[in-house]
């Protein structure tokens, strides 16, 4: 089965509701195609273990996807009221050297280079191939898999990192923000608007929040030659219940961007009279400490593509932020460029692709090194 076949049959099976097939079918590759040990845990990650030595090199990625454009599923009914409702697997065409459809950049193209490269290693210590669930709704598999052990030395994660340092390159991203969505809420007392000296108005208390959170320093760091900076936005607000009544209660929600180190104070809000705030999702931002490895896999990915890469940063978090929390030393290397996850002519090169199969070969048999 070539690069291809391979990207085409896994990209092809539904997985943005339920991705119980997708792990099936690599579970049964796995086994069929390698001599590995391979699990498959009560979350449904896919997790294989070949070679030995004392420290441990992880290729990871996910086989959750978001959910498809109608265009992008086989016998999809066009009368549907939401995109993707159909009874087909997912259309994935071959045109102009790429492969188009739901998941092939982000990320099944990324693991099918990493299963094959799996089979071909000859590793220098021990290999394992990862494949979470839930990383598009938070990191759910990847944050069950660490809590039930999960703890490889190294992991190169096949996350989009083509065309950040330039065209048709293939870099290797040694840092990337976090994000911490939370809101703000702020209590009042209602009162009808003719009398509302009578009432503590909601609204009110939120905007002076939300003047606060604008006022806030905002940690950046300094990541392989570039500043990687958190950001604020306040990104929606609700309250009140009629036009005449002063607002018992308001909320905000804030979007936060965050960078290794230190978070914005946003916790200050709360010193407002009538105001709380509370953490809805805390995805972590990550950042590889160990220059060796990273130096190793951008040699690794040099020796596979004609341009030269560069050790750069990604402003989206990923099942790395999870890994690097809990002690792994994370890189970023894939496939997929800026723009193509998530849309509705997804699309990865199939070039790419399998430079991403020979590094990963490559750093499978060349890390750890003696």
């Amino acid at each position: 089965m070539t690069l291809v076949e391979l990207t085409r049959d896994l990209a092809a099976i539904p997985s943005h509701e339920d991705a119980t097939a997708a792990g099936d079918f690599l579970e049964d590759w796995l086994r069929t195609e390698t001599d590995a040990a391979v699990t498959r845990d009560e979350a449904g990650n896919v997790i294989a273990r070949t070679g030995t030595g004392a420290e441990t090199l992880a290729l990871v990625g996910h086989h959750d996807v978001v959910e498809p454009a109608a265009s992008q599923v086989a016998n999809a009914d066009s009368n549907a009221a939401g995109a993707g409702h159909g009874t087909g697997e997912y259309v994935v065409e071959e045109r102009d050297g790429r492969l188009y459809g739901r998941g092939t950049a982000d990320m099944k193209g990324a693991l099918a280079a990493a299963l094959l490269a799996f089979r071909e290693a000859d590793p220098a210590g021990e290999l394992v191939f990862a494949s979470f669930v839930g990383e598009e709704v938070g990191g759910v598999g990847a944050r069950y898999a660490i809590d039930e052990g999960f703890a490889p030395d190294y992991a190169v994660v096949g996350e989009g990192s083509t065309n950040y340092s330039g065209p048709d390159v293939t870099d290797v991203a040694v840092a990337h923000k976090g994000r911490r969505g939370s809101t703000i809420t702020a209590r009042g007392t209602a009162a009808h608007a003719s009398e509302a000296d009578a009432g503590e108005n909601a609204i009110y208390r939120a905007t002076a929040a939300v003047d606060r959170v604008r006022d806030l320093a905002v940690p950046a760091v300094d990541v392989a030659g570039e500043t990687l900076e958190g950001r604020l936005t306040v990104t929606e607000i609700e309250g009140g219940s009629a036009m005449n009544v002063v607002p018992a209660r308001c909320t905000v929600t804030v979007d936060e961007r965050t960078v290794p180190g230190e978070r914005a104070a946003l916790e200050r809000v709360a010193d407002l009279e009538g105001v709380e705030w509370a953490v809805d999702q805390d995805l972590p931002p990550m950042r590889c400490e160990d220059r060796a490895f990273a130096d190793a896999v951008r040699a690794a990915a040099d020796a596979a593509q004609a341009g030269e890469p560069e050790l750069v940063t990604k402003p989206h978090a990923t099942d790395a932020g999870w890994l690097a929390e809990a002690g792994t030393e994370c890189v970023i290397y894939g496939p997929s460029e800026p723009g193509e996850a998530h849309t509705d002519d997804e699309s990865v090169s199939i070039d790419v692709l399998e430079r991403c199969r020979e590094t990963y070969r490559q750093v499978a048999e060349q890390w750890p090194g003696e």
